[in-house]
Formats: C-alpha cells, structure tokens, sequence
C-alpha cells in the first residue's frame, strides 16, 4: 500500500495537480496546507495507483504490449483483440461517464470540495484513457482535434472548481455554477464524440477482418464479435451500421462458399436493424431481395432461413419511425409470405416457429395483401395445427405471434368459415384462459396480449351468424364476463377488459338470452366506457 502511495505522489499529473492546488491556497481561508493536501489525497490516490499499475504490469506476456488497450495487426491475431479492445473502451467509457454524471448531480447540490474531487478524478481517467489509447495505435487527425480539446476542458474544468472551494461568496459561486456546468456539458458532449470516434476505429477491424479474409473461421469469428456488440445498446448498433458493417454481412449470405455463415450473419444483421441507420443500409444494398433468396432456396438450411425471418420481423416492426424501406419490400413480400408460412408448418422448434409467425405478425400490419396472399396459403389451418403442436408453439410469445395473424386475418370475411372448418373458436376460448407460468413480468404481459387480441379476434369473427352461434355454445360468454368482472383473471389489464367488453356485446347483439338481466344491466346497456369504468373500478371479493 505504501509503494503504490509512493508511487502515486511521484506521477507527474499528480506533482502538477498538487502544485496549482497549494498556489491557489489563500492565508484567510485559516487551514493548514498538509491537511488539505490529505484531504484531496484520499479523493485522488486510487485514481492514480491505478495510473501507475497500468504503466507498469507486473507480468508482461511474450505477445503482449504494455498497456490496457493492444492492438494486435494481422487477420488471425486479431480475432478477439478488437473485441477486447471494444470492451475496454466501453469499461472505461462508462468509468468516466459515471464521474461525469456525479459531477452534475453535486454541482447541483453546492457540493464544492465533491465536484472538485470529482472533476480530479475524471481527468485522470480521460488522461490515462487517451494516454493508453494514443500510445496502442495511430490516432486519425479528427480524433486527435477531439482529444486535443477534451483534454483542455477537462484541465479547465479541474481548474475552475478548485477556485470554487476558497470562497463563500454566493454571488461568485452561483456565476460559477452556471460556467463549470457549461463546461461539463462541453466536456461530456467532447468525450462522447471522441468514445464514438474511437468504438467507430475498432469496429473497423473487425469490418475489415469479414472483407478481407477467405477463413470461415476468422469471419466466423468476427462475425460473432459483432453479434456480442450489439448488445451493449442501439447507440452501438447505430455506429456499426454507419461502418459499413450491414454492406459486409450481405456480402458474405450472396456467396455459397459462405452459406455455413448466413445464420450468423443475418442474426448480426437483425441485431443491428435494431436502429434506424440498420434497416437504411439494408435498403440501399437491396438487402430485401438477398432475404427472399434465402427464405425461398429449398436448400437453405433452416437456421439460416430462421434467421432471415428474424431480419424480415425486425425491418416490419410497427415500432419503427421510418417506412421508406417497406415499398421495396412490397415488391418480394408475395415470396417471402408463402416462404414464411412455409417456414411455420416445417418447423423443428419453437424459436424457428417464433421468429417466422413474428416476421408474418408484422407483416399483416402494414398490407392488407398480405392477409389475403395468406387465406389462399391456407394460413389458417397451418397456425392452428401448429397450435396443437407444443413442439412448435410452446410458449405464450409463440402464441402471441399466432392471435395476432388470426385477428388481422379476421377483418375478411372468409377467414370465419376457415376457422370454424378448424375447431378454431374452442383454440380462441382456450387463448383466452392464457395465463403466465412464472413471475416473469414478460411472460405477464406476453399473456395479456393474448387474451386481449383473442377477444379481439372472437369479436370480429362473431359478426358471423354460425361463429357466434358456436362461441356461446362453447360457454365464452361466461368466460368474457369472468375477465371483465375478475380483475386477477385478466392481471389488470385495461387492454383485455375493453377487448373482453366489445366481444361480449357482440354476442350479446346475436343472442340476447345468453346474458343475464343484471350482466345485461351493467355490461351490455351502458355506453362502452361507462361499462369500462364501472369494471375496472370493481374490487374483487375474496368472501
């Protein structure tokens, strides 16, 4: 513990750091220079032992440099080191985003001797940061404008909160205030574009390892160090696309030699389509027609037509701002739906059974052709045997995907006759009752969404004289009633209960004596909402 408390009070940042602290040390503030330097000390120690142990490891491998960040030149020596080196940058990253973020909070609070120790601190880890970065491989002259000016606000921003701790003039402390949060925006805003600049060159080798190289193997494993990348948040994702990453992985499913890769690849593809700037790179390689490839070659192994339904599910999402992509999409979705259904009657699992109904669910949002292209598939009966198959639909996501084709199927007209042909209200009774096997609040959600869009689907289906007919028979009467009254049936959901409402009184519409007086009363007679009210405001009674 001494020798690294030695060595720390010899680095010269901390000599430096020391020197301006004991210049700025004003007689009338009465308190004695040693103890405050110790006081500093132990806000600042760590920091810089950690400085030293970086500068000098103790044990140093043959193929090794000093130093966090190595970058290792050569396609097979560098299989995992970019990986590793994007890791470190993002450890370190998040290091002094959390020091930033103290900082507002404190400067908030007139914290001063904080924000000062604070701000100590985030300069020596953007130092020791750019230090280890700079010295492990050449720096383009853009990033080093950004270091150049990162490393001065941060000095400046040491400097100017050192001045703040010698006074208990309000009237100077609140100007101050205003000015150090100026530069601390400055300084986060300086930090994030050169973070960005830096996690944009490591993904670059990684990029060039997948271009560059004819080994399955080292693209292979790039492959899967982009895949672990875009994990760790859209802002990456975002970056990755902006490389050129989604250009390199089409580029690998349009050659056979790679088709043992295609899997991987469009799961990395999905990953990063996760964001805006994915699904535009897609686009502008006819990403579209690569995927309708894959999906309709009868020799494609399942994995990586699973895997190109995961990229379809993902550019359709509903969640997504931008639409410009779908009207290339139009052009291959007659393909890519019956491939899809195809996919869901042939699955070998759930997660194949999953990623296709996804990619289908989403579809049928967006075009009503695709409704119609799946009638004459004969959609119906496929998803509906699949539902019997628990090898296939075993979850409560799987059959989330499945209800949600059936209610969009259900707006046309001769999607009732095939339900009906397939015992298909008695699986909508069943959906009905759906109800989580674990605490997990996804699953929970997950089963509310099916209960709700099974009563959706019920209720468009009922507009038929023979499904309404069918349904009452069945009991779903009082099984609607059951989850509008019963708040635990349908876990409070509001969703479920004005779905559940609107199948009721369309039933209630085709057969009036199959609800009672008093469920008629409050149910049936009163305006939607007030119905709406009048349920979700009912306390269950456990008497």
């Amino acid at each position: 513990r001494l020798f690294l408390l030695f060595n720390a009070l010899c680095s010269a940042s901390w000599l430096f750091l020391s020197v301006n602290l004991l210049r700025a040390l004003s007689p009338s503030l009465q308190v004695d220079s040693v103890q405050r330097w110790m006081d500093d000390l132990r806000h600042m120690t760590e920091v810089e032992c950690m400085c030293v142990l970086q500068a000098k490891p103790i044990g140093v491998e043959e193929d090794s440099q000093h130093g966090e960040l190595v970058l290792t030149s050569g396609v097979g020596a560098g299989d995992h080191v970019a990986r590793n080196n994007l890791q470190t940058l993002l450890r370190r990253a998040l290091v002094v985003s959390t020091e930033l973020g103290k900082m507002f909070q404190r400067l908030e609070k007139g914290r001063w001797q904080r924000v000062h120790s604070t701000a100590v601190r985030a300069n020596c880890h953007v130092r020791s940061l750019v230090h280890e970065y700079g010295a492990a491989r050449s720096i383009p002259p853009e990033m080093q404008k950004y270091e150049k000016s990162l490393l001065e606000k941060c000095m400046e921003l040491t400097n100017i909160t050192e001045r703040c701790l010698h006074t208990d003039d309000e009237f100077f402390l609140k100007s101050m205030r205003e000015a150090i949060h100026e530069i601390l925006t400055d300084v986060s805003d300086s930090f994030s574009n050169m973070i960005d600049m830096a996690l944009a060159n490591e993904i670059q080798v990684l990029i060039k390892q997948i271009e560059s190289s004819d080994s399955t193997s080292t693209i292979g494993t790039s492959i899967n160090n982009l895949l672990s990348l875009t994990q760790d948040g859209p802002q990456l994702c975002s970056i990755i696309a902006k490389e050129g990453a989604v250009v390199a992985l089409f580029k690998i499913c349009r050659q056979d030699r790679f088709r043992e890769l295609y899997a991987h690849a469009l799961r990395t593809v999905a990953s990063i389509c996760s964001v805006e700037e994915g699904i535009n790179q897609l686009d502008k390689v006819d990403g579209i027609l690569c995927l309708a490839d894959i999906l309709t070659d009868e020799s494609s192994v399942e994995a990586a037509r699973a895997e190109a339904a995961a990229v379809v599910a993902q550019i359709t999402s509903p969640h997504h701002t931008s639409t410009q992509h779908l009207a290339s999409f139009l052009e291959s979705m007659h393909d890519i739906v019956t491939a899809l259904i195809k996919l869901c009657e042939s699955a070998s699992c759930g997660e194949v059974f999953l990623l296709a109904s996804a990619a289908l669910a989403n579809i049928t949002f967006f075009d009503s052709m695709a409704c119609e292209i799946l009638l004459q598939l004969n959609a119906v009966h496929i998803l509906l045997q699949a539902c019997r198959d628990q090898q296939r639909v075993d979850t409560p996501y799987s059959k989330d995907q499945v209800v949600t084709i059936l209610a969009n199927l259900s707006v046309l007209e001769p999607c009732a006759s095939e339900v009906m042909q397939e015992q298909g209200v008695e699986r909508l009774l069943l959906l009905l009752g759906e109800k989580p096997s674990s605490p997990s609040p996804s699953e929970g959600a997950a089963c509310e969404r099916v209960q709700q869009k099974a009563a959706v689907t019920l209720a468009r289906l009922s507009r038929d004289p023979d499904v309404a007919q069918t349904a009452i028979q069945l009991k779903a009467v009082p099984r609607l009633i059951q989850l509008c009254r019963s708040p635990t049936e349908r876990n409070n959901s509001d969703s479920v209960l004005v779905a559940c409402l609107a199948a009721l009184r369309r039933l209630a519409a085709g057969c009036p004596s199959s609800i009672s007086a008093a469920d008629h009363q409050q149910l049936i007679k009163p305006r939607l909402v007030d119905s709406f009210l009048l349920c979700s405001n009912m306390e269950e009674s456990f008497v």
